[in-house]
């Protein structure tokens, strides 16, 4: 653990303590926040790597597995001791990886939402209960593009990311009343460690989805170091979305997020509008057929 004795060098400064430090915009958000001359709690599993980033009384670098319940109380007591409270929680810890749904291991899928969904969670549980108490702080979530669009050999990386959309969402609609804020982070386009060190991969590999699945599959690794975001813009995105005036819900970090969720929004727009005459234009078949009723 890397700390200083002087805990209250700046009080009236926000606390942020960030998940997944280590690489990526974790990393990057930590330098940025450190060099605004926020008080900020940086954690990882590997706090070595993490070290050079930290700076002066304001700064302290702890261990965090997100998937152990020790480490979490632990380092939100440690936090709370030296700055007396946490105002911005980032929930950015995450991990990947690639498969067709029936290729995938379920070892390998548990670890997955061990840390993807119910790390997330962990720290939420955590942390709230101080923000409720002071009815005041912010929620920041790192989801993904694949959250709100799937692709092959993605399934159980998109699930995952799934499932923290609609827990965000749920969690806004919880805590706004009580001066809280969530903010969900959709990006695409840059480097993390996602589909990198801490991405796993299916070993048995499915015939039929070879065309789909395995064309996707030995793409995300090989791209990985590739993409075009800048790691900086992003982390400073995402500062200035929590300390805006009336901050969003949502926020997509790069063009190829938002041509992504569009790229998803319009197909469902047409089947809707399809639906709704109550009859599929191919065949026929009646749908909602409740609905001459009413």
């Amino acid at each position: 653990m890397t700390t200083n004795d002087d805990a209250h060098a700046n009080p009236d400064k926000p606390v942020w303590l960030i998940t997944g430090c280590s690489t990526g915009l974790g990393r990057e958000l930590a330098k940025v926040t450190i060099g605004r001359g926020y008080r900020v709690v940086v954690t990882t599993r590997k706090p070595e790597a993490a070290a050079a980033i930290a700076g002066g009384a304001e700064t302290v670098v702890l261990p965090l597995d997100v998937t152990d319940q020790a480490q979490v109380d632990g380092a939100i007591k440690l936090a709370e001791a030296k700055f007396g409270h946490i105002d911005v929680l980032v929930n950015n810890a995450g991990v990947g990886y690639f498969g067709a749904v029936d290729e995938s291991a379920e070892e390998a899928a548990n670890r997955m939402f061990a840390v993807n969904v119910f790390g997330l969670s962990r720290m939420i549980r955590a942390v709230l209960p101080g923000m409720r108490r002071r009815r005041r702080g912010s929620i920041v979530n790192f989801s993904s593009f694949a959250g709100l669009r799937a692709f092959p050999a993605d399934g159980c990386y998109s699930a995952t990311k799934s499932v923290v959309e609609g827990m965000s969402e749920t969690l806004w609609q919880e805590t706004e009343t009580l001066g809280l804020h969530v903010l969900l982070v959709e990006p695409r386009g840059f480097h993390t460690d996602w589909e990198g060190q801490s991405a796993g991969a299916s070993a048995g590999h499915v015939d039929d989805p070879a065309a789909t699945a395995g064309v996707w599959r030995p793409r995300i690794p090989d791209e990985s170091g590739e993409q075009p975001g800048d790691l900086l813009r992003a982390a400073q995105a995402v500062v200035h979305a929590v300390e805006a005036p009336n901050p969003p819900h949502r926020l997509f970090l790069g063009n190829q997020a938002v041509d992504a969720a569009k790229a998803n929004l319009e197909p469902r727009r047409e089947e809707f509008a399809q639906r709704e005459t109550g009859f599929r234009p191919a065949d026929g078949l009646r749908l909602w057929p409740d609905r001459a009723a009413r």
